[in-house]
């Protein structure tokens, strides 16, 4: 526990220095605020118009967390079916390898196009950005478990609902909270790249608009903002993860997420 704490005070005290070295900087070197704004312009940036960050750090929170609930959900069944069936692994799997190595910013306008300017369209972009390493990490998961232990269960004559969620879906849990934090900022980023290419309001939409107006501090309270965003579904995850496996707290993860 103390160095638990240790290390969040270093944290803290690291990114303290760092903004206050940038404050000093930018004012003592004179950087004009068009190229880099003082973290006290940001902080005034985002006071002043706090009501039109907050309203647009609701909408791509809500494209984030659609297209990754979408992504866990379909993600963990498909994986379920590759395991268990070898039909389904020879038609689905190269399918979405093939999908994954596509650039997704070149998806995006077909997805306006299919699903129209609205939410649709970046909700499916972050679902297609996060929705990879959830299905290869918990294949990897389900399949990595001893043969003993399913010769055993052979012999008990379990049916393959036991194997599952007593001998396969345990194991399996280190790689897919592995896998589910790397694609809850996979999530956000496919939501941004939709309000990108083509969005009216999200922090994507606004980081646009500030290129456009050249307001370079509006671009830091949007990105900063995004972090946050982030941040917190990353750790939201990572507090499920401690609730549901308390055993792995004592023991070096088994799993290992695949970006």
């Amino acid at each position: 526990m103390q160095t638990g704490r240790t290390d969040v005070a270093i944290a803290v005290a690291s990114f303290a220095a760092f903004i206050a070295l940038w404050e000093i900087a930018v004012r003592a070197l004179d950087v004009p605020m068009l190229v880099l704004p003082p973290p006290s312009a940001i902080v005034r940036e985002a006071h002043l118009r706090f009501d039109i960050y907050f309203r647009n750090s609701l909408v791509t929170l809500y494209e984030t967390l659609a297209g990754f609930v979408l992504a866990a959900v379909i993600g963990v069944i498909l994986s379920v079916g590759i395991v268990y069936s070898r039909v389904l692994k020879s038609a689905i799997f190269p399918l979405i390898v093939t999908l994954q190595i596509v650039p997704k910013v070149a998806i995006a306008p077909l997805l306006l196009i299919w699903a129209g300017y609205g939410a649709s369209s970046k909700i499916l972009l972050a679902l297609f950005v996060s929705f990879f390493p959830i299905v290869v990490n918990m294949v990897t998961g389900l399949a990595a478990v001893e043969e003993e232990l399913i010769e055993l269960c052979r012999i008990l004559q379990a049916s393959w609902w036991k194997e599952f969620f007593k001998v396969r879906l345990p194991n399996a849990l280190p790689y897919l909270f592995s896998s589910l934090k790397v694609a809850s900022t996979l999530a956000v980023i496919g939501a941004v790249i939709g309000e990108f290419v083509g969005g009216d309001q999200g922090l994507g939409y606004l980081i646009i608009i500030s290129n456009t107006e050249m307001r370079t501090s509006m671009a830091f309270v949007s990105i900063v903002s995004l972090s946050v965003l982030g941040l917190g579904l990353y750790g939201l995850i990572g507090l499920a993860e401690k609730l549901l496996m308390p055993w792995e707290q004592r023991a070096p993860s088994a799993g290992g997420a695949v970006g």
